[in-house]
């Protein structure tokens, strides 16, 4: 008798289809990933996890405590009550570097503490001089809310104020933040060149800025507003950039946006050796049933699954609700607002399955996600890593599946 129990392989054959997306690993372009792409990497990081076990791993110490970088008692206050304990490798790197007036490149794995990186030295900036004006413009709605609620953690107390400049919400709302000068302008692309061109937000006076997830951003086709961002704002000024891969188009901005940058990478490889990298094999099965049957097993918990389109996302989340599980949905058919309200749920555990598209999850950070599961194929090596560096964040433990 044929055992239909969907098995989890360090090998297979193929992959299934060519998804013609686009992929950049160390340095070279993949112009579409099929499965054996996948299983060498699988291969590779799960030779580099048994290595690390068993002849064990060098790393690198941190030269900081966050207490020796200066930054004022208030924000020290507010990155204790965060519950950070000791500065990650990026934090450790960049925030000397930012606290100098250094314009900055940065590489590292996603779920590294990007974000505090580079709020914590431009919160004590802004609070130690308050003619200073902070632009952070990120590819995605998610991101920018996710940077917007990171500062507000990190800044209470110091009475400093942030307009959220996205699509999806009501304008007036960011008009009327606007007029309040704020310190901080987080927004999304599309959003703040509307706000531009009604002459409500002047990047003129913005003397640091942010680009966050840079490549994300060139990927889906922000090349001319950043460009046209660039060109608005002062000479004078901190450029700090942010990227997980370097194509062309991103190196172009680079030598656009930044003067004699310094480059930090703390990246240790595309994935972290913290993620446990399984395949699950259909083997004919419809893979409906083959899901259900995974998320039944113990220890998933809280579990991220990606689709490749919206209506697929949808019409699998409505399937698992309807088969007991606590899901939702997150993808462009959405409301700013409904896609906000799903992901707080997830966040508070309302939700224990949260169903997404890859432009939606970019760059999401999600405590405690203990599994991602990749329910249809990345499109590419790059969306790969993206996806399944949503678990396993900040040396915690997580599985990526990836349906085959």
């Amino acid at each position: 008798m044929r055992n239909n129990k969907p098995r989890y392989k360090n090998s297979s054959k193929s992959f299934g289809r060519n998804a013609g997306g686009r992929g950049y690993s160390t340095g070279r372009r993949i112009k579409s990933w099929e499965v054996s792409e996948l299983m060498r990497v699988v291969q590779r990081d799960g030779l580099k996890r048994t290595e690390s076990k068993t002849v064990g791993v060098v790393v690198e110490e941190n030269i900081n405590s966050f207490e020796d970088f200066r930054v004022s008692d208030q924000i020290m206050r507010n990155i204790r009550s965060r519950g950070y304990t000791k500065p990650t490798p990026i934090q450790d790197k960049a925030i000397p570097l930012i606290m100098a007036g250094k314009d900055l490149v940065g590489n590292a794995n996603t779920g590294t503490g990007k974000t505090a990186a580079f709020l914590i030295p431009l919160i004590d900036k802004v609070y130690k001089n308050r003619t200073q004006k902070v632009l952070i413009v990120t590819p995605t709605r998610e991101l920018s809310v996710q940077n917007y609620d990171e500062f507000k953690s990190l800044s209470t107390g110091m009475g400093m104020y942030s307009a959220l400049c996205i699509g999806g919400t009501n304008m007036r709302k960011q008009i009327s933040d606007l007029k309040k000068y704020p310190n901080f302008v987080i927004g999304t692309p599309g959003r703040l060149k509307d706000l531009i061109k009604k002459k409500f937000l002047d990047l003129s006076t913005f003397n640091n800025v942010v680009l966050d997830e840079a490549d994300l951003m060139v990927d889906i086709g922000f090349v001319n507003e950043i460009k046209f961002f660039i060109s608005l704002l002062p000479q004078q000024r901190q450029s700090l950039f942010f990227s997980a891969t370097f194509p062309a188009k991103v190196e172009e901005i680079i030598k656009a946006f930044l003067k004699n940058p310094v480059t930090v990478n703390v990246k240790k490889g595309d994935t972290l050796e913290n993620i446990e990298q399984l395949v699950v094999k259909i083997n004919g099965q419809k893979k409906i049933e083959v899901l259900d049957e995974t998320l039944k097993k113990q220890g998933f918990d809280k579990v991220l699954i990606f689709g490749r389109t919206k209506h697929g996302v949808q019409d699998l989340s409505d399937d698992l609700v309807k088969r007991g599980y606590k899901a939702g949905a997150i993808h462009g058919n959405k409301r700013q607002s409904q896609r906000l309200q799903t992901l707080n749920k997830f966040k508070s555990n309302e939700l224990t399955i949260l169903l997404a598209t890859d432009v939606a999850a970019r760059g999401l950070d999600i405590d405690n996600v203990s599994h991602v599961i990749n329910y249809d194929m990345p499109e590419s090596y790059e969306v790969y890593i993206h996806r399944i560096g949503r678990t396993g964040r900040i040396d915690k433990k997580g599985v990526a599946l990836t349906f085959v």
